[in-house]
């Protein structure tokens, strides 16, 4: 089956071991297992209707005239789809889950004839994978005494059936066979497409029919099978009580919303829902977002570990009650370490080095700074003394990285990814990783490695605001010392900018210019979250108003990343928007930040998760769906506001009170 699948989704679903991505049709795009960010199996799955003397009717057809309607089950991450169409008598209500503790995903189908004569038809499911992301030397079978349809290669079996019994099935198909419902009884094939279908006969005016579907995974088929047996022992309401109950006790679990506004308190837990399913059951790893463009087509994918995305997100995790996960991140950050004491650019779930860009000293910075922040909020002596040595090896290295000229690191690649220099953001980041280094080492009781790591902190400070301020533009430079082009670098000799060339082995060299002064919204992060300079620093407050004058989207509003960017389009971001929510309420401007937060609200998708990007022109989700440290980024501006606002209260009734006693 040839497939163009989106690049936006509208829904996940999973259990930490078990994840999937689908569109508001129901339509099936991707499924991950036993790990949440490989490998992935699912070329595609769809369902639809067959009546008599007709094709089938797809229920991601736009032809056929489908309309949906897409939301998350409140308080669960059990998907509700309804799909209704003028030319069929029929309505589908479908439930989408996976059963928690268990290597089973639910999609349960309920048909009501709206019609007022009885109708009959056959329920079409059509599935294709592609098991372990390999087109090649896939298998699917169909095994009578399982009533199941089988697609595996090597060490993935899945099993596709139903609690009802299947009318007819085929393995290996051709598209247009199923299209006309022309399952033919073939029982094996190396193809990766299969079909089963169930027939309803004479369904009585406004009646329903519920048929489930259980796709059970295992290493090899007689797991799959124990699975499957496990998925039909107990009627599909019964698993979805039971995952009901599971995510609504897991949500109870946990801190709850700081705001009792509805707007935030919904999207406050379905992050905190939407957090569980980026954490890996076995590893504890957590994933950026569920992949989208596995091809690498318009970007270099993002179902890894980044550190310094982690370091956010556990943060907010922390402050969500959710301090289980970052144990569990903290742990396994121990096993992705390099034996240098670096954390390289992202990583595995089993903590192997990903695709990479090279070295960005921030990520292994924001690690250390993470685990800090996580000791704080929990005081546990067990974990510091869990992740000493490998702060001891991370902060040794941020040390070795710094050169001895500037006190500032040297150059690596910036948190976007996309150039070399001495970025500010990572010098701030170096900064809160060492000053986290320190506050462990003091509290293990080792002075000496405290003072090291406090004294080269200290220099990073004063260097930042000695040679990194740009008054031209009432901004801190981005960065300094940034390698470009040659062109760029002759440019810049031409209007006398004192570019330079660093000499390299074999002859090579680098062209590198002295001073990047693009505006960029991780100059923030100077401040918050690092603290390398006060956030009432003059510097400070004008650099964030540099930022929102010039960074803000005109008639859609929000925060893009920097000037001139131009990554899908070069839109405004959630997480940027909120990163200029979170100065403004540190620094007390809290009508400011409010307008922010709402902003990002606003742009939730119809289900309630939060993008990556939002369209500059339109308004609408424009990528990746959804970006775990968005939804970071949201639960930690809430924490905040709600804290500032506490404060306020405070000193509006002290202030009262000193009035009645005076």
């Amino acid at each position: 089956m040839n497939t163009n699948k989106p690049y936006l989704v509208d829904a996940i679903i999973g259990n930490s071991k078990m994840l999937a991505s689908l569109g508001r049709t129901g339509r099936l795009y991707r499924l991950w297992w036993p790990n949440i960010d490989m490998p992935q199996h699912v070329d595609a799955m769809r369902t639809g209707i067959k009546r008599d003397g007709s094709s089938i009717s797809w229920f991601d057809s736009e032809a056929d005239g489908w309309n949906h309607e897409i939301t998350y089950v409140p308080k669960t991450n059990i998907v509700s789809i309804s799909a209704r169409s003028e030319q069929q008598p029929l309505q589908v209500e479908s439930l989408h889950f996976a059963a928690p503790e268990h290597d089973i995903l639910v999609r349960e189908y309920r048909f009501t004839n709206n019609s007022e004569t009885p109708i009959s038809f056959e329920f079409v499911v059509h599935s294709s994978f592609f098991v372990s992301e390999n087109r090649l030397y896939n298998t699917t079978t169909f095994n009578a005494s399982a009533d199941a349809l089988i697609h595996f290669r090597h060490t993935y079996f899945f099993a596709l059936s139903s609690a009802n019994v299947c009318t007819k099935f085929q393995a290996g198909l051709g598209w247009d066979s199923v299209q006309e419902g022309l399952l033919a009884g073939n029982v094996i094939d190396m193809r990766p497409d299969g079909a089963l279908s169930w027939r309803i006969e004479q369904l009585v005016a406004g009646e329903s029919v519920t048929i489930p579907l259980y796709i059970a995974a295992g290493r090899d088929e007689a797991s799959s099978f124990a699975q499957l047996e496990i998925a039909k022992s107990k009627e599909s309401s019964e698993w979805i009580s039971e995952t009901t109950a599971y995510w609504r006790q897991y949500l109870a679990a946990a801190a709850p919303s700081p705001i009792d506004v509805r707007e935030m308190t919904d999207l406050y837990e379905r992050s905190v829902l939407m957090f569980k399913l980026m954490a890996d059951h076995q590893t504890g790893s957590i994933i950026a977002a569920p992949e989208f463009d596995e091809t690498f087509s318009r970007c270099g994918g993002y179902s890894y570990c980044w550190g310094r995305d982690a370091a956010f997100i556990t943060t907010a995790l922390d402050k969500a009650g959710l301090g289980e996960l970052s144990d569990r991140f903290y742990a396994w950050t121990l096993t992705s370490q390099s034996p240098d004491g670096s954390w390289q650019q992202r990583h595995y779930h089993d903590g192997g080095l990903a695709p990479s860009w090279g070295l960005q000293i921030d990520e292994g910075a924001s690690i250390l700074w993470g685990m800090w922040q996580h000791y704080l909020e929990g005081g546990n002596m067990e974990f510091a003394t869990q992740v000493w040595p490998a702060v001891q090896k991370g902060a040794n290295f941020l040390v070795g990285f710094l050169d001895p000229a500037t006190g500032l690191p040297n150059p690596s690649i910036d948190l976007w990814e996309e150039r070399e220099a001495s970025h500010t953001y990572s010098s701030a980041a170096v900064y809160g990783g060492l000053t986290a280094a320190a506050s462990f080492a003091k509290l293990l009781g080792n002075d000496e490695a405290a003072k090291l790591w406090s004294s080269a902190a200290s220099r990073i400070s004063t260097a930042i605001l000695e040679s990194g301020w740009n008054e031209e533009r009432s901004s801190f430079y981005r960065g300094l010392n940034i390698t470009v082009n040659q062109s760029a670098y002759e440019e810049a000799t031409a209007a006398g900018k004192e570019p330079f060339i660093v000499e390299l082995d074999k002859g090579y060299r680098k062209y590198k210019l002295r001073h990047d002064p693009m505006i960029d919204i991780s100059l923030l992060g100077v401040s918050i979250p690092f603290d390398a300079v006060s956030k009432d620093h003059e510097y400070m407050r004008r650099t964030a108003d540099s930022i929102e004058a010039a960074l803000t989207v005109p008639g859609v509003g929000g925060i893009k990343r920097y000037e001139n960017d131009h990554y899908i389009g070069g839109n405004p971001w959630i997480l940027t928007t909120l990163w200029l929510a979170h100065y403004r309420i540190q620094t007390g401007s809290l009508n400011e930040a409010k307008k922010l937060l709402h902003w990002a609200i606003e742009h939730r998708t119809e289900t309630g998760l939060l993008p990556e990007q939002v369209d500059k022109e339109t308004g609408a989700t424009a990528w990746v769906v959804p970006l775990t440290w968005s939804h970071a980024m949201f639960v930690l501006a809430i924490f905040m506001l709600a804290e500032a606002e506490a404060k306020e209260a405070g000193a509006g009734i002290w202030q009262e009170t000193c009035q009645i006693q005076t």
